[in-house]
């Protein structure tokens, strides 16, 4: 039992099931997509049993694969692989494909759809975990066992903590990093020459591993925000309130407000603000709310459908814009609500309030300390970088 207890056992434990929620997170919502059609008891049924047959299926891969990372080299081209894999967690998702997916219509379907799709979009996580278990079925076992599950109960508030606190992505590549500088430091052929020449590099590779995805993950990012900052953010849903009373005014005498909503207090707070400042401008307002959703993967149209997709993106968007809507509804204030998906940051929101002329743009800074922006990196602080316009934080 002791070596249950030991830290040899527990890092890579650790590793395991963080490494497997940084690279499920869109695992679950194929999920959520591919029984939102089914009555509530086939369900959970679907959720059940399209978890039990992901958790034992992806353990197989993952010993086949462990099996064939002994092999000599193998280990080798497994590092390069991880450290591709790595940077690309770190690369602006691409838009999700048209869709050749299709709605689940009955139990089995559903089940099928999350096998299939577990199946597809785990590679990643099966080469991951098989370099961290190394070797220990145990270990493999345990973290997969827990780690799936836990994404599937948590995915929204996962993928939302990682959209808010972009350092939980860089943390988890840089982990996939130090891995793979492991793997080709621990590989059969590599070992023995290393031993000989260069033992420092069983310390030094792993490091540098991380730090190089790191670098280089971040320099290929924001080539492509570069990149992605010409091109018109993809719309999901436009809801306007009294979209004729707003339009009828001239638009060179209204004030275009933006207030970013994602369903926080903070988003709130922010909305409260404006309110009380309304009475402080000199022109009417034309008020528009802007709500984010993070775009899934580009292999999740492959097994869901796109109108699927754009419902799932609208419900989660009306469903995080409802407190700010019911407010401004009480209050009076004719607004215009945008949910939009596409990366969820500074720059998005920046280059929305270009697109929409906005003359100025109110948000909350969600209430971090001076230390938690400086760690944790700031959306606020995006906003200002690359937009144009006046913003007012609140506190």
């Amino acid at each position: 039992m002791t070596g249950l207890f030991a830290t040899a056992f527990w890092v890579p434990l650790l590793q395991i099931i963080g490494a497997d929620i940084v690279l499920s997170g869109d695992n679950a919502v194929v999920i959520a997509l591919a029984t939102r059609s089914l009555p509530a008891h086939q369900q959970r049924m679907a959720i059940f049993w399209g978890t039990f047959a992901a958790v034992a299926m992806r353990v197989t891969l993952t010993v086949v694969a462990l099996e064939l990372l002994k092999l000599p080299a193998l280990r080798l081209l497994g590092s390069l692989l991880l450290l591709w894999i790595a940077i690309q967690l770190l690369l602006p998702e691409e838009e999700s494909a048209a869709g050749e997916g299709k709605s689940s219509a009955s139990l089995g379907t559903a089940i099928r759809t999350i096998l299939l799709a577990d199946m597809v979009m785990s590679t990643d996580n099966i080469i991951a975990i098989a370099a961290i278990a190394k070797g220990s079925i145990l270990l493999l076992a345990i973290g997969l066992a827990i780690s799936i599950p836990l994404v599937i109960l948590t995915s929204t508030v996962l993928l939302r903590l990682m959209e808010r606190y972009p350092v939980i992505i860089t943390l988890g590549a840089a982990l996939l990093g130090y891995v793979a500088g492991e793997m080709a430091v621990s590989d059969r052929l590599a070992t023995p020459w290393i031993e000989a020449n260069a033992p420092w590099l069983h310390e030094a590779l792993p490091m540098l591993g991380a730090v190089a995805v790191v670098a280089v993950g971040e320099l290929l990012a924001s080539r492509t925000d570069a990149e992605k900052a010409m091109q018109p953010l993809a719309g999901v849903a436009v809801e306007s309130m009294d979209e004729a009373g707003i339009m009828a005014r001239k638009e060179s005498e209204m004030h275009k407000l933006l207030l970013p909503i994602d369903g926080s207090e903070g988003s709130m707070r922010a909305v409260e603000q404006m309110i009380a400042m309304r009475d402080w401008y000199r022109k009417p307002l034309e008020i528009h709310l802007l709500n984010l959703q993070h775009v899934l993967h580009r292999d999740v149209g492959q097994f869901v459908g796109a109108a699927n997709i754009q419902d799932y993106h609208e419900e989660q968007g009306l469903r995080e814009l409802a407190a700010a809507c019911a407010r401004l509804d009480r209050a009076g204030i004719l607004y215009h609500s945008h949910i939009v998906s596409g990366d969820v940051g500074g720059e998005a929101i920046a280059h929305f309030a270009r697109e929409q002329g906005v003359d100025q743009i109110i948000m909350c800074t969600h209430g971090r300390s001076s230390i938690g922006e400086f760690v944790l990196g700031s959306v606020a602080k995006g906003v200002i970088q690359h937009g144009m316009v006046p913003v007012t934080l609140v506190r």
